[in-house]
């Protein structure tokens, strides 16, 4: 099983940009779908964004499409969520997942990924 570990998180102003990384620990990296679920204070964790094992398939929640871009590097076992035209409302923990899946369907449910990694903040000020 992957053991995930995110990074790239911090305090920036509205309309910044971020790149969230999250690093696997095991070469099987490409078997896996992976995605990113963000919960804010006081919320339940939330689908961001998700891409199958290739890259060729990606899926994004509609809060996020056209501001948030997930990708893969398979020879790094790294997914990144590049994140622009932060909003306060993007403010939260964000965390990546993986789902051992060589499908081109995507889920959007946190009961199919497994495993999690220890999430990272993100903090967008107004």
């Amino acid at each position: 099983q992957l053991n995930l570990v995110e990074s790239g998180g911090g305090l920036v102003q509205a309309g910044e940009s971020l790149r969230l990384s999250c690093v696997a620990s095991e070469r099987t990296f490409s078997d896996y779908a992976m995605a990113w679920f963000h919960q804010a204070p006081g919320k339940e964790r939330e689908f961001v964004a998700a891409i199958n094992w290739s890259g060729h398939t990606r899926d994004y929640a509609d809060s996020q499409k056209g501001r948030f871009t997930i990708s893969r590097d398979n020879f790094k076992s790294t997914v990144y969520l590049q994140m622009n035209s932060l909003k306060p409302q993007d403010t939260a923990v964000y965390y990546c997942a993986g789902e051992a899946s060589k499908s081109i369907s995507l889920s959007r449910r946190q009961k199919d990924y497994n495993p999690w990694g220890q999430g990272t903040q993100v903090t967008v000020s107004s």
